[in-house]
């Protein structure tokens, strides 16, 4: 070992700054007796059981800001370390898959995040300038070309600033399906003959990228796939004073590598943090009663006093307190009040900060819950292992021989992919399927726009946004997956279960989200109906300017959206109303999964005859 080069300070320094903590101690002891000898195994171990103690100082009540930096550069103490092994360091390459369709600014973000992230911890280390154990494929979905250039110069962009980043776009795409024979596999990955061959679908974009994955998987190094959306960035978020903040402060690639190493694991998925993973067809009551006690409590201050929404956020949310049906996913209904925190710096009044608020309304609609973010909550990342039910298809991470696990019911194009696969995986894998505390931060929207660059099913129209096409998804997604729910508690996939039970089944379950669906309907529209009147009296009250005008436009634009697309005209309800439709997407459920058990053992001849 080079001691010119390699030092201990940057952990020296963390133990030092923890050591009232118990545990600490006999660390410290540990480092004395061995930070000056060659025993670079000994050090490297003392490192590693060192790194989850500090962690937990580190997030003890409120995050150490100050300790984050030291913290980063005590793993690329740890690197040096392991570079200076004499042995192969055998540790998981990984290959990060990004499927995106015309959204060039998320994917500059996310690649600017997974930078980032090598260069503040270096796993892997360098070689000739480039990061040696991580790559990162762009499978393009895109429909317009100057989307198409902006991702291919991405990937060139990225590629000489050090990240191995493979462009796979839907020429290749068209190829690797041409090379197998893709006739068979429609219900997996499209029909590959369609003249417009782009925006096909997350979830065939992916079972496509996993032909591209196996042919990359270098076979004499372990390697993970790791997939993850365009919206998404390498940081969680947490509250520091009452203030959000987004660090780089997991070391994703670190941990992940041990989990696999050290755990008889096959599938591993996280969650995100900051946006909700969820369509705003589902989050307008959980909204719409935030607004109403937003509005409701600045009816009763003075517009010209000092703005009184800078209190403290407490971290007081639950895994889906912005999801108007919670208890299906065994969740208690949110009954918690939950206050808009007002992003204005500088001083102000109540008037600016209405207004800052109704700027932000829009944003609804792309996703955006702007009163019920998720925040990261720390936990010792190995003793957060448990076994998993739900696969969150922008944050999952799997061996090789995973591949095979496709995601299932790709062609119906439907939400909830992600949930239904999880089913499927818990039934077949056990506990080698599991998730862990390693979120990633979501972002639906980009600031310069105030929207997503693309969302599939949502459409900005000149007078109105329209949620029909992603609020069907989301229907018969939930249907698909309310009805595997059932269907795996009586032995599917590995029972074969005759059509009259699985086509009853469906039946069923599509009866109770109607019923579901139409009562929360109820709900948005008297929530909307007094979000109205608080608005009206709210300016008989307050003197009438031209900015305070136009955020109350801003609420009535987001009022007559909400009746849009939930009022007694909306699409969405002659679809759930109309026997026709409802009777031809149950059938198209049924028949899919009446094909899985065929689609599976295509799915693997495919695999098998794979070419590169």
């Amino acid at each position: 070992m080079n001691n010119s080069i390699f030092t201990c300070n940057n952990l020296e320094t963390l133990l030092n700054k923890y050591k009232n903590i118990e545990a600490i101690t006999p660390l410290l002891l540990q480092l004395e007796s061995i930070k000056d000898s060659k025993n670079i195994a000994e050090l490297i171990r003392l490192y590693r059981s060192c790194i989850p103690i500090i962690e937990q100082a580190m997030w003890h009540e409120q995050f150490d800001s100050d300790a984050l930096s030291v913290y980063q550069q005590l793993f690329i103490e740890l690197e040096r370390l392991l570079a200076d092994k004499s042995t192969f360091d055998n540790r998981h390459k990984f290959i990060i898959a990004i499927p995106v369709a015309d959204r060039p600014q998320h994917l500059q973000a996310c690649l600017h995040s997974i930078l980032t992230l090598c260069e503040k911890f270096n796993y892997g280390g360098q070689k000739n300038g480039q990061f040696t154990k991580i790559s990162v494929l762009i499978s393009d979905d895109s429909k317009h070309q100057n989307n198409i250039i902006e991702n291919m110069k991405l990937a060139d962009t990225f590629s000489k600033k050090g990240l191995n980043v493979i462009y796979f776009g839907q020429n290749e795409q068209k190829e690797i399906l041409h090379s197998i024979n893709y006739e068979k596999t429609h219900n997996i990955t499209g029909i590959t003959e369609s003249e417009n061959f782009h925006h096909k679908g997350a979830s065939i974009t992916r079972n496509i990228t996993y032909l591209k994955l196996q042919q990359l998987e270098d076979k004499d190094e372990k390697t993970l796939f790791y997939f993850i959306d365009s919206d998404q960035e390498f940081k969680v978020n947490t509250l520091i004073n009452g203030k959000n903040e987004e660090l780089y402060a997991l070391n994703y690639f670190y941990h992940l590598d041990s989990i696999f190493t050290h755990n008889n694991i096959s599938i591993l998925t996280g969650k995100v943090v900051g946006d909700p993973p969820v369509s705003p067809s589902v989050m307008a009551g959980t909204f719409l009663e935030d607004l109403l006690y937003f509005v409701n409590k600045i009816s009763k201050l003075e517009p010209d006093q000092t703005c009184g929404f800078h209190d403290e956020v407490k971290n007081q949310e639950d895994d889906a307190s912005y999801h108007d049906m919670a208890e299906l996913f065994g969740f208690k209904d949110s009954k918690i009040d939950h206050d808009y925190h007002c992003t204005i710096n500088k001083s102000h009044n109540n008037t600016s900060c209405l207004i800052g608020f109704s700027n932000k309304l829009k944003h609804f609609f792309d996703g955006e819950h702007p009163t019920r973010k998720s925040y990261y909550q720390h936990d010792d990342i190995i003793n957060s292992i448990k076994p998993a039910r739900t696969i969150y298809t922008g944050n999952y991470v799997f061996k090789a021989e995973c591949l095979k696990y496709f995601i299932p019911f790709a062609n119906l194009k439907l939400r909830m992919a992600g949930p239904v696969l999880g089913r499927l995986l818990k039934s077949e894998l056990g506990e080698k399927f599991v998730s862990a505390n390693l979120p990633m931060l979501h972002k639906r929207t980009v600031n310069n726009i105030g929207q997503s660059e693309f969302r599939p099913g949502v459409e900005h129209q000149e007078t109105a946004i329209d949620l029909s096409g992603e609020f069907t998804r989301q229907f018969f997604g939930d249907v698909m997956l309310f009805s595997m729910i059932e269907l795996t508690s009586k032995g599917y996939p590995a029972k074969k279960l005759s059509p009259e039970i699985i086509k009853e089944t469906i039946k069923k379950t599509s009866s109770s989200m109607q019923i579901k669906y139409l009562s929360k309907r109820d709900e948005i529209l008297s929530k909307n109906e007094k979000l109205l009147e608080l608005i009206d009296n709210l300016e008989k009250k307050w003197t009438n300017t031209a900015d305070l005008n136009q955020a109350k436009l801003n609420f009535r634009k987001f009022t007559d959206n909400i009746s849009f697309n939930f009022g007694v005209k909306a699409a969405i309800y002659t679809i759930i109303n109309s026997d026709e439709i409802i009777n031809k997407n149950q059938q198209l459920i049924t028949d899919a999964i009446l094909a899985y058990e065929n689609d599976m053992d295509t799915w693997q001849n495919t695999l098998a005859n794979n070419r590169t």
